[in-house]
């Protein structure tokens, strides 16, 4: 199936939040399929554990999580703050093509934390250093593909009628849902960068190449 010809270094740059997005994707499903696979396949994981799992949402599988996010945030919520600032949120991520629910086996993190008891406090961290990695991979791809992505963390409130609806094995952990569609408004957050030399530090490097 084709795919983007966008190098990668430009998929990364051109990579940002867009949060104003239609559902007038024209890519195919098939190749959104595939976008997630191989980084399901590919990502980096603790010990190769592939502890990393996805659930894809698209169409009307995604505006049913998002029916769903919007009546348990209601109900979780104080009216006021769930009018003001749950809402329209909720509304505008509705309006998209799709979402990615992004997961985490605890059996198979338990797995190594017992093959590797000696780093086992390690592991949860290293879990999600791992599914940061996956859903970077799986962003930058749909960049890539021109479309337009957020990441949002509606996460322990939508947990288990997520689980009930989609049939969500009980050791998956969520951690984050992402949401995609066709850039169709302003951007809500400028892409600002602080002075890059305060974050990096460089030692060793030939002078000529400074």
């Amino acid at each position: 199936m084709s795919r983007s010809t966008l190098a990668v270094g430009d998929a990364i740059k051109n990579r940002e939040s867009l949060h104003v997005l239609s559902d007038d994707v024209q890519i195919p499903d098939a190749l959104v399929q595939d976008i997630v696979r191989d980084a399901i396949l590919h990502s980096p994981t603790p010990f190769n554990c592939q502890s990393g799992r996805t659930v894809l949402l698209l169409k009307e599988e995604h505006k049913k999580f998002w029916d769903m996010a919007h009546e348990v945030a209601k109900a979780a919520v104080a009216p006021p703050v769930f009018e003001k600032a749950f809402e329209p949120r909720i509304k505008m991520f509705r309006a998209a093509y799709g979402t990615i629910l992004f997961y985490e086996s605890t059996d198979a993190l338990g797995v190594i934390a017992e093959r590797m008891s000696i780093v086992k406090d390690k592991i949860p961290q290293w879990s999600e250093h791992a599914n940061g990695m996956l859903q970077y991979a799986v962003w930058t791809m749909l960049t890539a593909e021109g479309l337009g992505v957020n990441l949002q963390h509606y996460n322990p409130m939508v947990d288990s009628a997520a689980a009930k609806q989609w049939n969500i094995p009980a050791d998956w952990s969520l951690k984050a849902q992402m949401v995609f569609g066709k850039p169709a408004g302003p951007r809500l957050m400028k892409k600002e960068f602080k002075p890059v030399e305060d974050r990096m530090m460089v030692f060793g490097a030939s002078e000529d190449d400074q």
